[in-house]
């Protein structure tokens, strides 16, 4: 849809750009502000004021339709001729006025205990408007706001009590929601910004709940999640501060940053020597400098996003940033271990038991699965880059977008990585030929894939990743090893002994401890359990190697909850996310991937696929 772009825009120029299915977003001549960015049967309004801004304000301007005013009275015959319109269009129009009271009346100074709040909704007495308050008010009072309840004080109201409003047209439905600041300190202009948000996300969110039973109860649209109602379009602003984000995150590559350059080297003496001291590992010199990316980062701005869902994710994503960047500059000492434990997370025990299973399992008859290349033997870093330009090229053609780069480097552990758009192969690489396929799937189908396909949402954040995408990340990589064939039982126990070793770095072991509990308790290769204790302990503690399991368990529990696989292929994003990520498709903000992994087609994945959702556990996977 095409906005308007003039200054000032006029009634007629709104109304016409409405017929027309355009969006609308201007200043009005009485300076306030309207957008629209579809036409929709509502419109969220308030009277804005000097002083502070208040969270009503972000309230209103959260929503895909609103009009914010210095003077509503005056700007009536707009929203009259607005409403005009869309009953035209849709058969009923609702106008939603968003306001606060002056004082938290209910709260003093010295209150011995925090009391309730209050929140005011009035409406006309037309069903779907009272249809609307009611869904509102059932909104409301279904969330906590921490620490303090709601008290509703509901009525109907004629056309001359509403106030600023009471020259709208009768036709027009009304409903107004009036709440208590208490995210304001008493007698004071200061705010509680943590509650402060989860005011706005909680009323907005009861906005659009009412605006969804008005348009079921009027038959204006028959809505099927009121998240539907949402913004269907990318402000400016949200834009401006992608790329902000998307800088600071592309100014550096966390894994390159920790991972060692010596590995291989790091082997041959720790092998000729007695094996009771850690290897000293070698590292790139940085090239991020800390302090200028945090300060870029704390410098972008949220005020003007005007979507509590999108300020939640970019929040989300600065302070894994932050993180991220405080780890770098604690590489090589004890407190890096501690960052990274904050990024990841601990290994919870749950997670710990199931690991601790799958590595006292009896192992499988076969050379695949003690972990042998078979009669197939192995290849080499050349071989393997022939084979990933193989399978790069075949979803070039299928999506034209999917620009990959494979090279061969001599810095990195034997192995492949992805960093961006660019798959990485180390020299000292040399694999099963058997294990191939199965490792292209889990780095080209899954972090290349999702990589191109976020890239194509519009947003940068859903290519590089929104906060703790890297776990469910890992887990469908590993979940497509499966699917293709290629999940050996060795490489199960592989994922299980992180777990295990990134559990007893965290609770203080060194390096030569996980080294020999690897070797002796769990009957791991010198080499082997020496790359493994590499992953754990480089830069001074890395917990990142717990979430491949978790991950894969994740996946797994997912599928076997009923759910599609499908919404993982727009991005990359965490578990937790999954309603985010839904919403936001819901309201037209997320594209259908132009491309999905080739992983997933053909009798033996459709097999394997309808085996996981009848419920199966990581250790299933390689049992049956």
């Amino acid at each position: 849809m095409t906005g308007m772009t003039s200054s000032n825009i006029s009634i007629d120029e709104i109304v016409a750009a409405l017929n027309a299915a355009k969006a609308v977003r201007d200043t009005l001549p009485s300076a306030g502000g309207v957008h629209i960015d579809r036409p929709l049967p509502f419109i969220c309004v308030h009277q804005k004021s000097d002083g502070p801004r208040q969270a009503a304000y972000d309230i209103t301007t959260a929503n895909a339709s609103y009009l914010v005013s210095p003077d509503l009275v005056e700007d009536a015959a707009t929203l009259n001729r607005i409403g005009q319109a869309m009953i035209a269009r849709f058969g009923a129009f609702l106008v939603i006025e968003v306001s606060e009271f002056d004082q938290d009346q209910l709260l003093t100074e010295d209150s011995p205990y925090l009391p309730d709040f209050e929140i005011a909704l009035e409406c006309d007495a037309a069903g779907p408007s009272c249809a609307a308050l009611e869904a509102v008010g059932k909104a409301i009072q279904s969330v906590s706001v921490r620490y303090r309840s709601p008290v509703l004080r509901t009525r109907v109201v004629g056309h001359k009590d509403r106030g600023p409003l009471a020259g709208l047209d009768p036709e027009l439905g009304f409903l107004s929601i009036r709440f208590a600041p208490i995210y304001r300190q008493p007698d004071s202009d200061a705010v509680y910004p943590d509650l402060r948000e989860r005011v706005v996300a909680n009323v907005f969110d009861a906005c659009l709940q009412g605006a969804a039973a008005f348009a079921n109860a009027s038959g204006a649209l028959t809505i099927s999640s009121h998240r539907a109602l949402g913004r269907a379009s990318f402000v400016d602003t949200v834009r401006k501060l992608d790329k902000q984000m998307d800088q600071v995150s592309c100014s550096f590559d966390f894994l390159m940053a920790v991972t060692p350059i010596n590995t291989t080297d790091a082997w041959e003496t720790f092998k000729a020597g007695r094996q009771d001291r850690p290897p000293r590992l070698l590292y790139r010199p940085l090239t991020v400098d800390v302090d200028a990316q945090k300060k870029a980062l704390n410098s972008i701005k949220f005020e003007n996003l005007e979507d509590p869902l999108l300020s939640g994710i970019y929040r989300d994503r600065q302070r894994e940033l932050d993180l991220q960047l405080t780890a770098i500059d604690l590489r090589g000492t004890p407190r890096f271990r501690e960052a990274t434990r904050l990024l990841y997370g601990p290994v919870e025990p749950e997670l710990l038991r199931m690991a601790q299973d799958i590595l006292a399992l009896p192992h499988p008859d076969g050379p695949t699965s003690r972990g042998e290349g078979g009669l197939e033997g192995h290849v080499d870093c050349y071989e393997l880059q022939a084979s990933a330009c193989e399978m790069v090229a075949g979803y070039q053609t299928e999506y034209s977008g999917f620009d990959a780069d494979v090279v061969i480097r001599d810095d990195l552990p034997a192995g492949m990585m992805v960093s961006g758009p660019c798959l990485m192969i180390s020299r000292h690489t040399r694999m099963a030929r058997s294990r191939v396929q199965a490792l292209l799937a889990h780095e080209i189908g899954v972090h290349l894939m999702t990589y191109f396909a976020g890239d194509a949402q519009g947003l940068r954040i859903f290519r590089t990743g929104l906060a703790g995408y890297e776990g469910i990340q890992e887990g469908l990589a590993v979940f497509a090893e499966y699917l293709v064939g290629g999940l050996t039982f060795g490489r199960l126990r592989l994922l299980a002994a992180r777990v295990v070793g990134c559990a007893a770095m965290l609770e203080g072991a060194d390096f030569i401890q996980t080294y020999r509990i690897l070797t002796r308790e769990h009957g791991f290769s010198d080499s082997a359990a020496f790359n493994l204790a590499v992953r754990l302990y480089r830069s001074g503690g890395l917990a990142k190697d717990a979430i491949y399991l978790r991950g894969l368990r994740d996946v797994l529990a997912h599928l076997g909850a009923g759910h599609s696989l499908d919404p993982f292929w727009l991005g990359k994003f965490a578990k937790t996310q999954f309603p985010q990520i839904e919403e936001l498709a819901a309201r037209g903000l997320l594209k259908v991937p132009p491309i999905t992994p080739t992983f997933l087609t053909g009798k033996g994945p459709e097999g394997r696929l309808a085996a996981v959702r009848a419920g199966m556990s990581p250790a299933d996977l390689v049992s049956r």
